[in-house]
Parts: C-alpha cells; sequence; structure tokens
C-alpha cells in the first residue's frame, strides 16, 4: 500500500456545488453524490456500489470477472439434466462450455499462425499480479492552520505574531496579593524581586459554591474570608485569581496557572456552606474542569466552608474520597500522584484528560470569579489600597479542557483564542511527540462518531487502551477546520463496482495438470478421429471418437478438478459489497467454480463487532458470524447499512455497518496480532476523508 499524506475530516461541508481535485491538483466540480478517486486513471468518479440488492441510481448487481468457464462447469456438475425441466437449460449451458473449451484451441492456432518468431508473446500474468493493492491516489491539498513542523507555512503564525511571546510556564506568578504593613491592608504586588521570596497560599474553588456572579457585597465577603484564612494560616500573601489575573493579558497567566498551584507552599481549597450538606459541596467542587489539576499539583492542600471560620488539612487520598468518588480512573490518578502507584506517563496523561474531559462546566480558570482588569501603578507595591470593585466576566474559552490538562505537559503549546479544543488537542500531542495521543486515537475504533470529532477516541470497541497501541502514521498537521493531515499512511482502494478478475497461483500438481490438459483434448481427438474414420482405419478413429466424447462428458468435473489446488499466491485486492454474502459466495465471484478443493475464505476472527473466533483449533473466524450479520441485514436499525469487505491477500471477509461507503482502507497502527487498520471514506470537501465505525480485518 502507498505512504501518503491524507486527511481524517472532522465535518462534512454540505454544499450546492462541490469542487475536489484528481490526483495531479486538477479542479472538477460535481453534485452531492458519493465520488472517488479511481487508482488507475486519478480522475474523480462517481462511486457505484456492487449490492445484494441493488437500490437507487448508483447500486448494480453483483458481478464479477472470474472464469466464465469454471462457472458454468460448476453449474453443470450441481444439476442433473434428467428431471426438474431443465435438461434444454442444461444442454445450452453444456454447448456452451465444450466452446469455451474450443475457443481456446482456436485462438493458439491463430495467433501461430499470425505470429510465428514473434518474441512480443510475453506471459502477462508474470506482471499482471503486481503484489500490491491497488493505491489509493487521493492525497492533501492545501495549507495547514498549524503544522508539526517549523518548515511548514502554517496560517494561524500570521493571526498570532502579537501573541508569540505568552507564557507557558512560571517558576513564580505574575501578580500577588500581599499585605502591606505600610498601607494597612493588601495589594496587589508585581514586583519580582519581592514575588520570589515570599511564600504564598494558591485559592481554588468553585465560583457558584462561594458567591453570587455580579454581586458586589457577596465577592467582598469572600475575599474577606480568603485573606482571614490566610492569615490564620501564618501567611502574608495569596493568589486569588479575581485579583491577580489581567483580563487584558489573561494569556500570560491562564495557560501556567498550574504552575502557580506547583509554586504554592499550601492549596486552600474553599468549599460552598456546610448547611447545604457537606457532600454537597465536595461534589460540586470535584466537577469543575480546574480544580482537578489545581489539587493534583499542589504540594499540601486544606480546607474550609464558605460559612466556616476553622480550617482543615487535607491529604489528597482523603481528597479523592470526598470528591472524586465516580470514577476509577481519578482514584488511579490520586494513587500515582500520591506516590502508591506508579502510573506510566502515558497512561497518566490518558487518564487525566478523561478526567478533565468528565468535567461538565465549561468555564475559564478565571470563572471563579470576574477577573479584574490591569490596576493602576498606584493600587499597586507602593500605592493606595486595592479597591473591591467588580469587574464585567468574560466568555469562557472554546479549548479550556485542554489548556488545564497543558500544565501536566512538559512542551507546551501558545493558547490561540480561534481554536477549539480538537486543534489545540492536536497541537498540544504534536507539541509532545513522544506520547503520540493523536495517532494513537486515529487508531483506534471508537464506540461512537460525532461528524464534529470523527478521529477523536476516548474509548475503543475492542477495548484497547491508548497505551496498548503502537501508530505507525504521524499527524503532519491541523487544518483551518480542524482536520488532521496524517503522514505515511498506507492506504489502498476498495473496489465496489464489482468483482475483479484475480490473479492467482496454486501449489504445483502434476495430475492436476493432467487433468486439466483433458478437456481441452476432446475437440481434436474428436477432429483427429473423424478425419481417421473418413481416411483410414474406421475402428481406430471410432475409438477416439469415443474417446473424445467422454472426455466431453466428463470434462465439467475435470475442468474442477484441475482448479481445485490449494492457493498459494493471489493477487492482493479489497472489494467491496452492500449486503451479506457468504464465504462461498465470494469465493465463486473471486476464483469461478472449484470441486474437492481446500477453503479459499475464511471468516475474521477479530475485526469488526461481528466477527467471532472459533473455540478450538487455529485462529479463524466463526461462520455464526454470518448468521448474526445476515439477521442484522433483514432487520434492525442496520438493515440498510450493513456491508461485506474482502481481502484476498489474506483471504479474509468481514462484515460491518456503516453510513456510507467506504473508498479507501489504511493502516495506522498495531496492537496484539496484526495491523490497526480503518476503512476511511471520501467526504464531500476537496480530498478529506471520514474515518467510519466498521473495523479493520487485519486486528
Amino acid at each position: 500500500m502507498d505512504s501518503l499524506r491524507v486527511l481524517l475530516l472532522p465535518l462534512t461541508r454540505k454544499d450546492s456545488d462541490i469542487i475536489c481535485y484528481n490526483d495531479i491538483g486538477q479542479p472538477k466540480t460535481h453534485g452531492q453524490e458519493q465520488r472517488y478517486i479511481s487508482p488507475t486513471t486519478g480522475i474523480c468518479r462517481r462511486l457505484i456500489v456492487q449490492a445484494v440488492t441493488p437500490s437507487g441510481e448508483f447500486e448494480v448487481a453483483i458481478k464479477d470477472n472470474a472464469s466464465e468457464a469454471g462457472k458454468l462447469a460448476m453449474w453443470l456438475v450441481s444439476h442433473s439434466p434428467i428431471g426438474g425441466g431443465v435438461f434444454f437449460k442444461w444442454t445450452r449451458k453444456y454447448v456452451w462450455f465444450t466452446w469455451k473449451l474450443l475457443w481456446p484451441i482456436i485462438w493458439f492456432l491463430t495467433e501461430l499462425y499470425f505470429n510465428v518468431g514473434d518474441d512480443s508473446l510475453d506471459d502477462k500474468d508474470s506482471s499482471y499480479n503486481t503484489g500490491y493493492y491497488k493505491p489509493y491516489l487521493r492525497h492533501f491539498q492545501g495549507q495547514l492552520w498549524a503544522a508539526r513542523s517549523r518548515k511548514e507555512h502554517s496560517s494561524r503564525v500570521i493571526k498570532e505574531e502579537d501573541e508569540m511571546n505568552t507564557r507557558t510556564h512560571a517558576c513564580y506568578p505574575r501578580i500577588l496579593m500581599i499585605r502591606s504593613l505600610d498601607q494597612d491592608g493588601w495589594v496587589r504586588c508585581v514586583d519580582r524581586e519581592i514575588i520570589i521570596h515570599i511564600k504564598f497560599i494558591a485559592i481554588s474553588y468553585r465560583a457558584l459554591d462561594v458567591y453570587t456572579r455580579g454581586d458586589k457585597e457577596e465577592i467582598a465577603q469572600f475575599k474577606d474570608k480568603v485573606r482571614a484564612a490566610v492569615l490564620g494560616q501564618q501567611f502574608n500573601a495569596y493568589w486569588l485569581d479575581l485579583e491577580c489575573l489581567d483580563e487584558l493579558e489573561r494569556n500570560r497567566d491562564v495557560y501556567c496557572m498550574t504552575d502557580v498551584y506547583r509554586r504554592a507552599e499550601t492549596t486552600l481549597i474553599v468549599l460552598g456552606r456546610l448547611a447545604s450538606g457537606e457532600n454537597e459541596c465536595w461534589r460540586n467542587y470535584g466537577e469543575r474542569v480546574w480544580t482537578f489539576p489545581e489539587a493534583l499539583l499542589s504540594p499540601r492542600l486544606c480546607y474550609t466552608f464558605r460559612d466556616q471560620e476553622e480550617v482543615k488539612p487535607l491529604s489528597l487520598f482523603e481528597l479523592a474520597n470526598l470528591a472524586y468518588t465516580n470514577s476509577d480512573d481519578e482514584q488511579a490518578i490520586v494513587n500515582a500522584y500520591g506516590g502508591k502507584d506508579p502510573l506510566d506517563r502515558l497512561e497518566r496523561l490518558v487518564l487525566l484528560k478523561k478526567a478533565i474531559w468528565r468535567r461538565a462546566m465549561r468555564a475559564l480558570p478565571v470563572s471563579s470569579g470576574p477577573p479584574p482588569p490591569p490596576q493602576p501603578k498606584w493600587g499597586m507595591i507602593g500605592g493606595g489600597p486595592v479597591t473591591d470593585e467588580v469587574y464585567k466576566p468574560y466568555t469562557p474559552h472554546k479549548a479550556e479542557q485542554v489548556y488545564a490538562l497543558m500544565g501536566f505537559f512538559e512542551h507546551r503549546i501558545q493558547p490561540n483564542d480561534d481554536e477549539d479544543e480538537l486543534k489545540a488537542l492536536a497541537r498540544l500531542s504534536m507539541a509532545n511527540d513522544t506520547d503520540r495521543i493523536i495517532e494513537r486515537m486515529v487508531s483506534m475504533l471508537p464506540l461512537t462518531t460525532t461528524p464534529e470529532a470523527c478521529w477523536y477516541a476516548d474509548s475503543d470497541i475492542y477495548d484497547a487502551n491508548l497505551w496498548d497501541i503502537v501508530p505507525e502514521i504521524q499527524v503532519a498537521g491541523v487544518t483551518e477546520n480542524g482536520a488532521l493531515v496524517l503522514e505515511g499512511c498506507r492506504a489502498a482502494a476498495i473496489r465496489w463496482k464489482n468483482f475483479p478478475e484475480v490473479a492467482f497461483s496454486t501449489t504445483r500438481s502434476l495430475r492436476r495438470k493432467v487433468v486439466g490438459f483433458m478437456p481441452y483434448c476432446a475437440w481434436p481427438v474428436i477432429v483427429i478421429g473423424l478425419g481417421i474414420v473418413s481416411n483410414s482405419s474406421r475402428a481406430g478413429g471410432i475409438a477416439l471418437i469415443v474417446i473424445g466424447t467422454l472426455l466431453l462428458i466428463f470434462s465439467p468435473s475435470l475442468f474442477l478438478y484441475a482448479k481445485s489446488g490449494r492457493i498459494t499466491t493471489v493477487q492482493p485486492w479489497l472489494v467491496g459489497v452492500k449486503g451479506v454474502i457468504d464465504k462461498n459466495e465470494a469465493e465463486s465471484h473471486l476464483y469461478g467454480g472449484t470441486i474437492k478443493h481446500y477453503p479459499r475464505m475464511y471468516y475474521t476472527p477479530s475485526g469488526s463487532q461481528f466477527s467471532q473466533p472459533e473455540q478450538l483449533g487455529g485462529r479463524r473466524g466463526s461462520d455464526e458470524q454470518y448468521v448474526d450479520a445476515k439477521k442484522a441485514e433483514k432487520s434492525g436499525p442496520d438493515a440498510e447499512h450493513m456491508y461485506t469487505l474482502i481481502d484476498t491477500y489474506s483471504s479474509t471477509m468481514y462484515y460491518f455497518r456503516a453510513e456510507r461507503r467506504q473508498c479507501a482502507y489504511s493502516q495506522d497502527g498495531r496492537e496484539g496480532l496484526g495491523g490497526l487498520c480503518f476503512v476511511r471514506r471520501g467526504a464531500r470537501t476537496m480530498n478529506c476523508e471520514r474515518r467510519q465505525c466498521c473495523g479493520c480485518p487485519q486486528r
């Protein structure tokens, strides 16, 4: 299969006119019908699908290019000319079959007569089977919004030139609230020399639990509560997002907030009112997106309630039991950060991502309170006291979850107001290439896919984990609409219009060669017998005629036996059929008919939801999956969406469900036996692909 760049598109456009590009970049406009790039010509064509029960303009009956003589011989052997009213039909097919045996002799003699001494008559089969699948010619064309390589052009760079100096790591907070003995109050300090030498407490809370948005009086009371608790813990400085984040320069602080909690001596958790119930307060706190990294990265923890004065110490394990009781993943993360059960780096990051993604709130960390704009110089160290004025909050960031997760990575990304969480997650993964999270996601088959995130996967239909997968692709970048551009894909085209003529060879057998030669000798023997009868020996001629006639009578069986050897090599093809067919029918369409032969097609033991392994013997698929697929085809939600995919190279076939036909099949990674291969379909936009939840034959 070819190595190429291909897109995984998170959405499909529904424009009235579709513009696509062929393999050399020439544009073409067409309608809304599904199309594909021909693997032989590189031309964009309408996708014609062979179906068990054709319906619609672009579906046709199943057709094959297997040896017609073999199919005729199989029909003659399996049907008796006596009884059943098939005598005349049997006779017609038999005459046609005998003509098929005579025609190669006529063709050979003609070629021999007109091409004597012509060295151009070479065996075409040797070049016909190249040993490769039909290549998938669709490549990415366009510009990347964000590229992995700095040598690639990224359109987002133009929009972010004024933000390239945004900090993503910090050894100290840029702003602290410090108690000023000279001014008898608390002041905002921006002096680095003071901040780096002072110990402080970081405040973690959920805004809805401690004050009402826009209520100046409640916010002032909350600040007084925090300051009293800080003094009670023998500290003279604290960090509170309400007072230490600037609206106009929030990128300088928000995206390195996790470093603030790492640097703090203690993190004070402020819960809601105890009167509403302790369990309810902890549950609400645990649901907030940013409380998870804030707690995990803090050296020490303590907590208090909004309506209580007492501050109590808290261990990480106590926090897990109180706030994160509904998830085994979060318990595992707490154990890892508590030093009890170390996790592999990738597993830890994946569990962190899942835990943060589960949080229902989509507010920025500053949603804990409305952040003030930059304070005037006189309100900082050396100036007047800080006022309690309340400022208008701003809208939460679309990529909030990714930026919360970013604090756990060594390499962080520059923030961008135009990106959503999918783009941000892709950029974060590219920045931390050793983890290859996005590449592993692409190699998974999620339980469900959505139009907005077809490449995103939190779970796998085969219960595989991200750390179980060894990706064989690399994400080269992300496009403006959130599509992933994959580098190093090995993709092959799927043939839908019919079964091709498949070149194959069987094990060598002198007996089968002799038997296979005998049917073609029938007509020459009869002709020679007729010549002898008319010219010389009558008895000898009659004997040859009888022998030739017997050979003709038994020629269907002889012909099939000669084709019955075990297949050793076969031309690789991926063939698709809408509907469900069994392996015997697939064999017939691919290789024609045979008798007394080794099995030539097998059901895959894994690779789709219908796959079932045999319980005994070798690693093969059970025939029961055909029964289950047939039931699903006849009734239920999958009645119109069942497909059969046949791989001649591995001699396997499997059934899957999909919303639309797939144009290509690519290998993305490995996990266990075989590769992780996904069937992809062409989307309605230029050179873009969209993964379907259908499976992988080689998995």
